[in-house]
Parts: structure tokens; sequence; C-alpha cells
């Protein structure tokens, strides 16, 4: 007969039980897990990171903020130019989704979406987009 070996889950210590998080009137901010278990951190700049943490804090319920570009940048430490590359990229990648204000405004509404079911693109995905992306991307 074959003994069976039983893998226990480490005993958990919660450091500062009385400052344990909850949900509370301050917002409904939170970040899926499977930013981390599915490779979505390797993909993300930093400034995309970034902007994508700040919308998931700042937005309501349906995942939306209206937060304008500039002072997303501008709380973040951002120039505005290089918080509308990060934006678009993260609609480029569907971890957001933008509607405008009015049509041609440069601001609107930016929606936090699910994750991908199809995950974050490959290596050789994103090289390949790199390479057909025009200069001054």
């Amino acid at each position: 007969m074959e003994k069976r070996t039983e893998r226990r889950s480490p005993r958990v210590i919660v450091p500062a039980p009385d400052r344990v998080r909850r949900i509370g009137r301050t917002g409904f901010g939170w970040l899926d897990g499977g930013l981390l278990r599915e490779g979505w951190l390797e993909v993300l700049s930093t400034e995309e990171l970034a902007i994508y943490a700040f919308l998931c804090l700042v937005a309501d319920r349906q995942g939306v903020s209206w937060y304008r570009r500039q002072r997303i940048g501008d709380t973040l430490g951002i120039p505005e130019a290089e918080a509308h590359a990060a934006l678009k990229r993260l609609c480029e990648l569907d971890l957001l989704a933008y509607t405008p204000f009015r049509l041609g405004a440069p601001d609107g509404f930016h929606q936090v979406l699910s994750l991908p079911a199809s995950g974050p693109p490959s290596l050789m995905e994103q090289f390949g987009q790199f390479v057909a992306q025009p200069a001054g991307r």
C-alpha cells in the first residue's frame, strides 16, 4: 500500500488584523489577480500599469472613470503625451474601453474591462506590433 503525503497550506498569520482591507465608503477600486497570474505585468510599461491602477482606483462600480488625460498625467507625474499613448495601448490590449465625451473630444469615459480571455500578447506578438508601428508611436 502506497503512503500518501498530504500537502497542507501554510498557516497564514495576519500581521495587523485590525487593519484588514474592506470595501468601504471610499470606493470600489480593486485589481484583478490575473494581472499577475496571467502575465500582464510583463507586457505593461510602468506608465501603463500606473494609469491602469489609477483608473481601477477611481472607477465607479461599472469600472468607468471620467478623469481627463491631463489630470491623470498630472496626478501620476506622467506627461500628457505619454499618458495618451499609455491609454491608447491599454485600449489596444483590450484592458480599457473608451468613449469620448462628445464627437471629436480628446477626453471621455474610460472603462476598466474584465481581463481578456485570450490573455496577454506573447513577446513575439508584441515585437510584430512594434515593428509594424510607424516611427513616433
